[in-house]
């Protein structure tokens, strides 16, 4: 078999594969056989009918056979002869083929890219100091009082912290809403709207206006639509409402006390505070270790660079399109808005996918280098985990990743677990005072 290899562009190739016509006509001869063995034609029995007539009915099956088996077999060999780590399938186009005849043909493969990996022991990440204090246990435990708040009914001016019970309608340069935004019902009219007595609750701006009022009071209301608004057609528009104040509703939390406690499941008040405490620690560990990760994650992309498969950076471009528009459905970011951005999608999930490509060769590099391997028992519990985040029982998550044939990209995600985590040991991490 002759091989040769031609560079057609970074991570490239284009592989020449020539074998003899001696190898051709013996892969023709055993797959006759095994034809000629099961064969059954009239008037002969089975296995026993002649060569020729065999290879008459069965010559396009014989050289579909043939032509798949030898090409598939000089392909691999050809590949392991050359020592190139291809990525993706290749692009095979025969260039001759058939009995007594040399085999010809070429395969366009891409390879893993070649790159000397830098130092990525010892990367710098810069941490501020913390850890929990009572202060964060008592604002912990406000936001559960929150979960079991009542909102009674009173009679006085509207303050920060209670709730407006409001009806409204908006316009923008004096016409509904919904004539610049159709989808945007909800922002242009509503009747017994509850809006909390907060900063930038609502629509920043709004309930600010709305302080010292009472049941029954009308208010104009000018609010400014930000930069980051979920509804874009209304992004730097300026909005007026028409407001009436139906009721004032007043917050009212529960006492924290072992009865309160209970509630939680907790036997009392200093097993609910210890168990908040024990939640928060655990929290701000994640944080810290997913920040500890992304600076040295940056850091390890920023030594090297070095160019990338197109077929690998394409498939995780559409990846990241799919992510990005799964999210703004989820947002409730109407179907027209989407495409309407799918420019600026599709420019942010580019940038992205080349860095997550550039950085999944990079862990299989290190991971190479420090004998880092995944073992069936890291993939169930990866598979655990995703099925919790899920929420899907873990045999119907199994089968539901078995059928899209999702097995290796299970052991894909438990490797850089793996050295995200060895990375994140052995980083070297500065503590900082934190900000005031």
């Amino acid at each position: 078999m002759n091989v040769s290899v031609e560079n057609l562009a970074p991570c490239k190739k284009l592989v020449r594969v020539e074998l003899d016509a001696a190898a051709v006509n013996a892969a023709f001869d055993a797959i006759t056989k095994d034809y000629q063995k099961q064969a059954t034609l009239p008037g002969f029995r089975p296995g026993k009918a002649p060569r020729d007539m065999v290879v008459k009915k069965y010559d396009a099956e014989i050289k579909e056979e043939a032509r798949r088996k030898l090409i598939g077999d000089s392909y691999r060999k050809a590949i392991e002869e050359q020592k190139l780590n291809v990525v993706g399938h290749p692009d095979i186009e025969e260039v001759q083929f058939g009995r007594g005849q040399a085999l010809q043909f070429t395969a366009t493969v891409e390879t893993a890219p070649e790159f000397q990996l830098p130092e990525y022991k010892g990367l710098p990440a810069t941490l501020e100091t913390k850890s929990v204090t009572d202060a964060d246990v008592d604002r912990a435990l406000d936001m559960l009082r929150g979960q079991q708040a009542k909102f009674e009914t009173v009679a006085r001016e509207l303050t920060n912290g209670d709730v407006a019970v409001v009806s409204y309608s908006g316009t923008v340069d004096g016409q509904p809403i919904t004539e610049l935004a159709p989808t945007a019902k909800g922002l242009t009219a509503q009747k017994n709207f509850w809006v909390e007595m907060t900063p930038g609750a609502f629509i920043p701006g709004f309930a600010e206006q709305l302080a010292g009022a009472k049941a029954g009071d009308k208010r104009t209301v000018n609010v400014d639509f930000p930069a980051d608004f979920v509804t874009k057609e209304l992004v730097g528009k300026k909005g007026v409402y028409e407001v009436e104040v139906v009721e004032v509703k007043e917050k009212v939390l529960p006492v924290a006390d072992d009865a309160f406690a209970v509630k939680f499941g907790a036997e009392n008040l200093e097993k609910l505070k210890a168990g908040v405490r024990a939640d928060l620690e655990n929290e701000l560990k994640y944080s810290r270790s997913k920040a500890v990760r992304g600076q040295v994650v940056r850091a390890l992309l920023n030594k090297v660079n070095f160019d990338l498969p197109e077929s690998a950076v394409a498939s995780e471009t559409r990846n990241v399109v799919y992510d990005l528009v799964r999210q703004n459905t989820q947002r409730g970011v109407a179907r027209e808005i989407i495409e309407k951005q799918k420019d600026e999608i599709y420019s942010a999930a580019a940038g992205s996918a080349k860095e997550r490509v550039k950085l999944a060769f990079l862990v299989q590099r290190i991971a190479g280098q420090e004998k880092i391997q995944v073992t069936q028992e890291d993939a169930i519990r990866r598979a655990q985990t995703l099925a919790m985040t899920y929420q899907m029982p873990f045999e119907q998550f199994l089968k539901d990743l078995q059928k899209r044939n999702g097995v290796n990209e299970l052991y894909e995600q438990a490797l850089h677990e793996k050295v995200m985590e060895f990375m994140e040991t052995n980083a070297t991490i500065t503590e900082t005072a934190p900000a005031k």
